[in-house]
């Protein structure tokens, strides 16, 4: 089945054995807010941005980035996989002078890592059926440009952010079937 979301990187290495989200072993400062026209924090994320639908990843803005950041990256994930936190997507290269990515869109320039599931691209929202789960959208600020390929692997991605991020944002949206 079909899983995805994106979040905007969540930095520190929480990893589990399908890839998790970085998890940073120092606090970050969340100075980037990050929204979307789709949904607000906390609520239910459209139908439309889930493997229930079109599968498209929603519009995000963002604003707060520091300005000596290098790039830019987002990472969408699932702490409440059942195997542990899930990675829909990582799009990262992003230039940091941007402030939002269009709906469906990744801009050129730009590079996606593997997901959880191995795939490259958003996979959105599809939890098994019961409670709501949680997706988390989170923008990093980094001090360097990662210096990896488009397809990276994932755990080596996410540690890359980890040892680069300086900041970070965070949207959460939830969706159940």
């Amino acid at each position: 089945m079909r899983r995805g979301i994106v979040i905007l990187l969540g930095l520190g290495l929480a990893a589990c054995s399908r890839g998790g989200a970085p998890e940073v072993g120092r606090e970050l400062p969340d100075t980037i807010s990050v929204t979307s026209s789709a949904f607000a924090e906390g609520a239910r994320i459209p139908a439309k941005f889930t493997c229930v639908d079109a599968d498209v990843a929603p519009p995000l803005a963002w604003s707060g980035a520091p300005r000596d950041a290098a790039e830019l990256a987002v990472v969408v994930d699932d702490p409440d996989a059942p195997g542990g936190t899930y990675v829909h997507w990582v799009v990262f290269h992003l230039d940091s002078g941007l402030t939002g990515l269009q709906e469906g869109q990744v801009p050129e320039g730009a590079r996606q890592a593997r997901n959880s599931g191995g795939e490259v691209g958003y996979t959105g929202p599809c939890p098994p059926d019961g409670p709501a789960h949680h997706y988390r959208f989170t923008v990093y600020a980094l001090s360097d440009q990662l210096d990896l390929p488009d397809r990276a692997e994932l755990d080596v991605t996410l540690q890359d952010i980890t040892k680069a991020a300086t900041a970070r944002g965070r949207l959460t949206g939830t969706f159940a079937r």
